[in-house]
């Protein structure tokens, strides 16, 4: 490894050193292996369709995309194409063997069991990593890439894009204000899946395509049968590949949450109601509880995850006093307040779930991927249902959408007379911007490795908690619940021979 191809970032180490050109204008900083910030990256794709395309393409907006992978070539299809003249990879270990000294960064969005083992790959060999929400599938494997990350000194970006919206941060800032009290208590919620969810048998063993590598697919997971059902995207609802909703949509609604009140780690985690239970994939829907100790001046708080909640559920959550509220607010309501919305997206969060132009069903994987599950239902006044998340406080209630892309107080008349906070965070340039310029020797990525591997095991815990009943009491420093060993059989993976992860 030779800091002619490779740029190290070295967080605060020169911290108030970088010259005002930017790095690599002063030849002592450049000799230090950094990249000027007018040279492009050479980044390469691991996962070139769906979410792997269109990172690959925010990438490709200022750097260079030099050496493509995936297993799947139809589903990859968009984005190989696009890149024809990049040389296309089955097994991302021929492309970091072959490709690796050309290589400054990676995108990586593959399914969530093998976000640890290619990242991992990636960061032995000095590669920027830019990895997919929800991070990783376990606990364990969210702790270990926070700790690779600084053993390689590499910058990290979790795709969780909502971290770098405006109203994400002005969210964080109106809790730190006072503007609602000292928060006791959150409901996350999330839409219903199009994954498979309650199965009560593995689906039926099937021939693969000829467009697919299956074994290259499996990589670090004990070999099964291929079917259909798994690929291209449903393997999201199967607990040995995937998070359920967890990883689809809470990674992003509760951002808000976890960057505001600063959760750590919990003390224990429970689901408390679930329908459809099932030894292979994620239930029709479920309720998970976390508590969370307090943190320096901040009380303790519960969080409950509403997993797949509908209006018709008998045990949906009602805000307390808000009957005549629409809980979740629009996408970039800041505008009216005379606050800039950086990086927002033009289209307004409607009232009720968009639907497709057909009577069809779509899946979030594409045309033609199986869809499972029954359709949403509309929202209603009081109700927590959709992407976001409701903060109960002792002086008020706080509600953020999506991704922490809009922010509002309840009730609505609170809203139109308050006044935002003084900023305290820094602003977002975009969230493959900001790692861009992270992997550039610039300051760290918002979502860095640091700080998405906390918030990840703390998810994963959730996640986990559909296969074990009770309460789950958690022991952070020792990766371990007190009492229960079949939970805690559930914190690491198990691997293939060969695929272990040591640092």
């Amino acid at each position: 490894m030779t800091p002619s191809r490779r740029y190290f970032f070295f967080g605060s180490l020169l911290a108030g050193a970088v010259p005002a050109a930017g790095f690599g204008s002063v030849p002592s900083l450049r000799a230090l292996g950094y990249k000027p910030f007018y040279d492009k990256l050479n980044m390469a794709a691991i996962g070139c369709g769906g979410r792997g395309a269109a990172i690959m393409n925010e990438a490709a907006a200022t750097e260079n995309i030099v050496a493509l992978c995936d297993v799947d070539l139809k589903r990859g299809d968009e984005g190989i194409k696009k890149f024809a003249k990049a040389p296309i990879y089955r097994d991302f270990r021929k492309l970091l063997d072959k490709e690796g000294k050309n290589i400054d960064a990676v995108t990586i969005a593959i399914p969530d069991f093998m976000h640890a083992s290619v990242a991992f790959a990636c960061m032995q060999r000095g590669i920027h990593v830019y990895l997919e929400k929800p991070l990783t599938r376990t606990a364990w494997e969210a702790r270990f890439l926070a700790e690779a990350a600084v053993k390689y000194k590499v910058a990290t970006q979790m795709g969780n894009q909502g971290f770098s919206h405006e109203s994400h941060r002005v969210a964080a800032e109106m809790v730190w204000s006072g503007a609602i009290g000292d928060v006791t208590e959150v409901h996350i919620s999330t839409t219903p899946g199009t994954h498979p969810t309650a199965l009560q048998s593995l689906p039926k063993e099937e021939s693969a395509p000829e467009t697919l590598d299956w074994q290259a697919w499996l990589g670090n997971a004990p070999m099964r049968p291929f079917s259909s059902d798994y690929v291209p995207y449903n393997w999201r609802g199967f607990y040995d590949f995937g998070t359920g909703q967890i990883g689809n949509w809470a990674t992003h609604a509760a951002g808000p949450a976890h960057q505001a009140l600063q959760l750590g780690a919990p003390a224990s985690v429970e689901c408390v109601s679930q329908y459809g239970a099932s030894k292979y994939t994620f239930p029709n829907r479920a309720t998970i509880r976390l508590d969370f100790p307090a943190r320096g001046g901040m009380p303790p708080v519960k969080v409950f995850y509403h997993d797949s909640a509908r209006s018709t559920d008998p045990d949906v959550y009602r805000v307390p006093g808000m009957e005549n509220e629409v809980i979740l607010p629009p996408s970039d309501n800041l505008a009216s307040k005379g606050r800039p919305t950086a990086g927002a997206r033009e289209e307004r969060a409607p009232e009720r779930p968009r639907r497709a132009a057909s009577t069809e069903r779509r899946g979030a994987g594409g045309p033609g991927v199986k869809v499972f599950g029954a359709d949403r239902t509309p929202l209603e006044k009081g109700i927590l249902t959709g992407n976001g998340s409701v903060f109960i406080g002792t002086k008020g209630i706080m509600a953020t959408v999506s991704r922490g892309e809009g922010v509002w107080l309840l009730p609505a008349a609170r809203w139109a007379e308050y006044i935002l906070p003084p900023q305290l965070l820094t602003r977002s340039p975009g969230h493959m911007a900001d790692f861009i310029r992270a992997a550039k020797g610039g300051d760290p990525a918002c979502s860095h490795f640091g700080i998405s591997g906390p918030y990840a095991e703390w998810l994963a815990l959730a996640a986990l908690a559909f296969r074990v009943p009770g309460k789950l009491e958690w022991d952070s420093k020792n990766m371990r619940f007190t009492n229960s060993a079949e939970a805690t059989k559930l914190v690491r993976p198990v691997m293939r021979a060969g695929w272990e992860l040591k640092l």
